[in-house]
């Protein structure tokens, strides 16, 4: 049987799509343990390369500074056009900034995530002993009843809050009410 990883509502059965409790969809946990942890789209997403991405960015903005300040200004500056060299070179330098930029802000990293599947769950080591020499225990303390005469209201300054949740509040017009019987008499 399958449990919501959310709520911890047992399931009436693994094809269950969502929680009948909180509503959290399940076909996702379903398909996770299907395939012991990962996703095969994810895989398949990881393998495929793009070719945007920070790395080229970064390359491509180097290139054009290159490209733009080293050759076309020289180029233009033999030819004899000064006026095409000096946009060339303002070109480069704010072109290859921008490029920097945008690519190392909007591109995704180079780097590949590969989905790893999760360690195998272990189970817990017996605990050392406690504070008197008792072991202690993973589980719950053994139920304890005890008279409610026994209880004692904490000391000091602490008092437990004013909701009003457990006193019921007058009427409105009970007050009223009263002065209008006494009027009459």
């Amino acid at each position: 049987m399958m449990h919501c990883p959310q709520c911890g509502q047992q399931q009436v059965s693994e094809e269950t799509k969502f929680c009948s409790r909180c509503g959290f969809q399940l076909g996702i946990v379903g398909e996770l343990l299907h395939h012991g942890g990962t996703l095969p789209q994810l895989a398949d997403i990881q393998r495929k390369k793009t070719f945007f991405n920070k790395k080229n960015g970064v390359v491509f903005s180097v290139i054009w500074f290159i490209f733009f300040t080293m050759f076309l200004t020289s180029i233009w500056g033999i030819v004899g056009i000064e006026e095409l060299a000096g946009v060339c070179a303002v070109t480069g330098v704010f072109g290859a900034l921008t490029i920097l930029i945008s690519s190392l802000v909007m591109l995704p990293s180079s780097k590949s995530y590969l989905v790893m599947p999760p360690p195998p769950l272990q189970r817990p080591q017996a605990q050392p002993a406690g504070l008197y020499g008792t072991p202690a225990s993973p589980g719950l303390p053994p139920q304890r009843q005890e008279p409610a005469g026994v209880y004692h209201a904490p000391q000091g300054g602490w008092r437990a809050p004013d909701t009003g949740d457990l006193v019921e509040r007058g009427s409105v017009i009970e007050n009223t009410t009263k002065l209008l019987k006494r009027d009459e008499q």
